[in-house]
Order: structure tokens, then sequence, then C-alpha cells
């Protein structure tokens, strides 16, 4: 697919003036090619073939994105700390980039207000805002570059958003903070998939977390692993369990 500057005319439509306005917000700069950013927004429930078998949706961009923010929050990490082993690096940047914690970054920094996605589908949204952060990101890189790329990610995502010194001593495995309050009091608690829809290129599992036989957390994920850390995370705030004791 070959990608064209998209100048936005004095008549732009006024979805396309949202748009560079959120841009602006969350990066920090106007769009040189909007094509890009309006693809970025649009997910498979709602992407049209185009006429060469290829439905125009954010995957492509989420593909590449998830691989250039991977890189970017390494190479952050590796300059931030120095001295630090291979394996608290990889530790350190799957809990910046894991599917929930950017599912939260992407709700706090306005990605619900731009994507676009099939609503009678009513958790859809639930799932698909991180994956949408990272089809930006590749919006941005094939927009601007590589270290325009990395300045975005550090300066609009990282340091605004992230506590390093907390992230660094948090436990973030929400399903064992379940199990270990579970036992202690003396509760049965157990996680079950409780649906699992086919997309074409993937699946999206729903996780239920029962305590003592009562229905508590649900969570959604594009793997049984994901789910149920998303319902675990949710379970642990209706129990109060995330509040330093």
């Amino acid at each position: 697919m070959v990608w064209k500057i998209l100048k936005i005319p004095k008549g732009k439509s006024s979805a396309d003036e949202k748009l560079v306005r959120a841009m602006k917000n969350i990066a920090g700069f106007t769009p040189s090619n909007l094509a890009l950013y309006k693809l970025a927004t649009v997910h498979s429930s709602l992407g049209k073939e185009n006429g060469t078998g290829l439905k125009e949706s954010n995957e492509r961009l989420e593909y590449l994105g998830d691989a250039i923010l991977g890189a970017a929050v390494a190479d952050y990490l590796f300059k931030k700390f120095p001295f630090k082993s291979e394996g608290f690096l990889t530790e350190i940047r799957s809990r910046i980039v894991n599917r929930e914690s950017l599912n939260q970054l992407a709700r706090k920094i306005g990605i619900a207000n731009i994507v676009q996605y099939d609503q009678k589908n009513a958790h859809l949204q639930q799932v698909i805002l991180g994956n949408t952060l990272e089809a930006i990101v590749g919006a941005v890189y094939l927009d601007k570059g590589y270290l325009r790329t990395k300045k975005f990610v550090v300066d609009k995502l990282i340091n605004p958003n992230y506590d390093l010194e907390e992230l660094v001593n948090s436990n973030p495995n929400y399903k064992s903070r379940i199990i270990e309050w579970a036992q202690r009091e003396g509760k049965e608690v157990r996680f079950e998939i409780v649906n699992i829809k086919k997309a074409k290129n993937h699946k999206e599992f729903t996780a239920q977390v029962v305590v003592a036989n009562e229905a508590k957390g649900t969570g959604f994920g594009n793997s049984k692993k994901k789910a149920e850390q998303d319902a675990a995370l949710k379970t642990c705030e209706m129990l109060n369990l995330l509040t330093p004791q």
C-alpha cells in the first residue's frame, strides 16, 4: 500500500479537525500525513476491504507500532539503568508495554475519544485502546521517523505517565495477589474463561474471577493470560487490594 501525503484543506471536515487537535494533545505535533492517523484509529470491526482483499483497519499499523514502541522503551530503559541486568530491563519493559498497562495509558491520554469501532460490541473498547495506541505509534513512525517517535514515546507516554521507581518496586501480578489474598482469608478462588470470540485474525477472551462462588471482576484480552490478569486487576480494585496496607 502506498501512503500519500494528505494535505488538509481549509475546509477540512470536523472529524479531521478533531483528529488534528487530538494528535496535538497526545503527541505534541501536527500530523503531516493525516491519512495515517485516520487509519490508525479504525478498528477492524469497522474496516472495509479496499479491493485487494485487505481490510483497511489499524491492524498493520498496530503490528508496526508494537515493534517500534518496544524498541523505543528498550532504548530508554537501557540508558536509564546502565548497570541493571537484561532480565530486569525485560521485566520493566513488560510492565510498561503489557496490554493492561497500554489500555490504561491509552484511556488516560484520550485515545477513547478518537478510536472508531463497532459500538454494538459493548466491551470492545475495553480491549482495543492499547492496540490503537500502538497503531498511532506506528503512524508517527511512518510520518515522522524513528527519532521523533522515540521522543514522543519518552516525552509524552513514559515520563508523564509512569513513576519508574514505583514501577520497579510494584508487583503487577494481580492474579497472584488475588490468590494470596484468598489464601489469607480462607476463601476459594478460581479463574474461568467464560467466552471466546473468534475474529478473523485473533481471538478475544473473556475471563471471570469467582471468589467463594461469587462472581467478581470480568476481564478481556487477546489471550487467556491477559484476560485473567485484567479480571484479577478489576477484582483487586473491587476488593480494595491495590491500596497500600
